[in-house]
Parts: C-alpha cells; structure tokens; sequence
C-alpha cells in the first residue's frame, strides 16, 4: 500500500487530508507537536494510520522523526504551518521558522525515505504570491539560478528590515505569513531542480479554509481545500513538477 506522512495532522487541512488518502487506500503517518492530541487523531483515522511526534520548529525534531520511520513514503505532505497575530521581528521570526524552515528541515530528514516516483506537497497560500513583493523582489525570488543560500539571505533580509522598525521595508509586504509562503514557494522551484527524475515537489493552495486559523467566515469548506492537496500528493509519473497549484490548476507565483 502506498504511504504518506502529513505534518501538523491533529486538526483542520492535515487532518482532513490524511483522512482523504485514507479513504483511498493509503497508509498514512500523521505527526503533531502535541502528543496528546496527535495520538488520538490517529486512532480517529483508523488502523491505516500512526503517529510520530514531530515539531517543525524544532532544528533537531524533524531528524529525530525521521530515525523513527521504518516504511519508505510515497507522498510527503509539509503542511504544519502558523499564523501570529501582530507584526515585529519576533513574529516575523517564528512565522519563518515554522512555515519555511520548518518545511525545508523536515523534507531534508525525510528524503531518505522516499521512493523513487515520491510526490512531495507543499501547502503554500495565495497570500504568499509575489504580486505582493516590489518587481526587484520578485525578481530576485524568480531567479531560475536561485540557492538555498540566496533564499535564506531573502528571508534573513526581511527579518532584519522588520527588526529596524522602518516603515519601508525595501519592497517585502508587511506580513510575515504572506513572506514565509512566497519563501516556501521559492523553495519548492529550488528543490524541483534538486530531486531525481522520477520525484516530483509542487506547491498547493488550498484556498481561504474554514479552519481554526481560516476562521469561520472562510468561503471554502475542508473538503474543497483538501482537494487540491491530495492531487498533487498523488501524481503519478507524468505529474508536473515545481509548480504552485490551486485546485489542480496552475496559478501565478
């Protein structure tokens, strides 16, 4: 049986997403901070799914999850993500750490794990579209030649022009949310240039969702933010590769 691991999967897209692949067939590992809460929405899942304690925002969780797995993945699902309210440096920074970084740590600790025609999904954000950025920025975030290292000094950038207090933060929107998901769309174009041929990584938005961070007045229901998720997590070998997606269709940068 084909396998996935989902991040963040106690509640809300996560969990309704490991529900989904499930319900077709999959095994499914779900990961939470909280062991509590993650545990019993596994045994709510049913007997195809089990639980790894995993904090994204942790530098050494990730890899301590990873030594933990014994079945190789088919599908990598990054959707542990957060939302702060306010905006300072210190938002900006733990935005970042978790819904960017967070992502790039635990694909590296889990790409050992993935077979060879793995599909690996993003769940990214429409406010993370570069419409929002100065046309520089977006430039510089649309470099085919764009490293790692080039995007963390992008992000690092930001952070510092937010620690500065100026008003004018050089062209990055004054969101650290909306920053942390253009980041993490970099980072899938970066890392669909990294993997073997046979894998492929794109990035999702689900839409605005009737989550506990979506809020009630949300337009979309679980259901319909899902969708798109669980496409791009089951591609198969003829899939695209490196694009941002919104209910399978291919949407702007």
């Amino acid at each position: 049986m084909p396998h996935a691991l989902v991040t963040g999967a106690n509640r809300g897209l996560g969990l309704e997403t490991a529900r989904t692949l499930v319900q077709l067939g999959w095994d499914v590992t779900v990961t939470a901070r909280d062991p509590v809460a993650g545990g019993e929405m596994a045994r709510l899942i049913g007997a195809r799914a089990r639980f790894v304690a995993l904090d994204v925002a942790a530098p050494d969780a990730p890899a301590r999850a990873a030594a933990s797995l014994t079945t190789p993945l088919d599908a990598l699902v990054n959707n542990a993500g957060t939302s702060f309210d306010g905006f300072d440096a210190d938002v900006a920074r733990r935005t970042l750490e978790t819904n960017y970084r967070g992502a790039v740590r635990t694909t590296d600790a889990f790409r050992a794990h993935l077979t060879e025609a793995s599909n690996l999904v993003m769940v990214s954000s429409g406010m993370g579209e570069l419409s929002r950025f100065s046309p520089e920025l977006r430039r510089r975030f649309l470099d085919p030649a764009l490293s790692r290292a080039g995007l963390d000094a992008l992000v690092a950038e930001f952070v510092e022009r937010v620690a500065s207090g100026a008003h004018d933060l050089g062209g990055f929107p004054r969101n650290a949310y909306g920053v942390s998901k253009a980041a993490l769309n970099a980072f899938t174009r970066i890392l669909a240039r990294e993997l073997p041929a046979g894998q492929r990584v794109n990035a999702v938005c689900p839409g605005w969702v009737r989550t506990r961070m979506g809020g009630s007045g949300a337009p979309r229901t679980l259901e319909q933010g899902v969708r798109g998720i669980v496409w791009a997590a089951t591609l198969g070998a003829d899939g695209p590769n490196g694009g941002f997606f919104r209910d399978g269709r291919e949407i702007e940068w």
